[in-house]
């Protein structure tokens, strides 16, 4: 029994070893059958993958072309914004400058104002209370209608030499 089906394992072996030349010759017939029917189906259909791919890739590179020179021109829009919102800021800081040096002019003024005040005060008190001291210094009786008269010309004429 062993020897039997040895000896249809050999039978296969040795017909498939007889024949290879057939079987090669099969095989290549049936390859170059399928090259043919692949090439005129592409010659009757017009459809040839490698001219789709390059029409692809054409319309991706000016897709890719047209997208870059949008960029550009947003790129350019962009800094000529930036470049007027500089130009705005340096005017908002000059503004700013002058309107610091008219503070500053300000509050010189008003602080030489404020000196003149003090000295203004200072110099009506200081005439009050010579006008007191010279009031207690008089005689509480009260003067003749006469003699009024002359002191008040006499403070009068006072007045006139000491403006002058």
């Amino acid at each position: 029994m062993i020897d039997l089906a040895h000896e249809k394992s050999g039978n296969g072996l040795s017909r498939i070893g007889t024949q290879p030349i057939a079987l090669a010759a099969a095989t290549l017939l049936l390859i170059l059958a399928a090259g043919a029917g692949i090439a005129l189906w592409r010659a009757y259909s017009g459809a040839s993958p490698e001219l789709d791919r390059a029409v692809i890739a054409r319309q991706l590179q000016a897709r890719a072309t047209q997208a870059s020179e949008q960029l550009v021109e947003k790129t350019k829009g962009l800094e000529a914004t930036q470049q007027e919102s500089i130009d705005q800021l340096q005017i908002v800081q000059d503004q700013l400058q002058q309107i610091r040096k008219q503070l500053a002019a300000q509050q010189a003024d008003t602080k030489r104002l404020s000196e003149q005040m003090t000295s203004l005060t200072e110099a009506i008190d200081g005439l009050r209370q010579s006008f007191a001291s010279a009031q207690s210094s008089e005689p509480s009786s009260p003067p003749s209608s006469r003699h009024r008269s002359l002191r008040a010309h006499a403070h009068a004429g006072r007045g006139r030499s000491s403006r002058s």
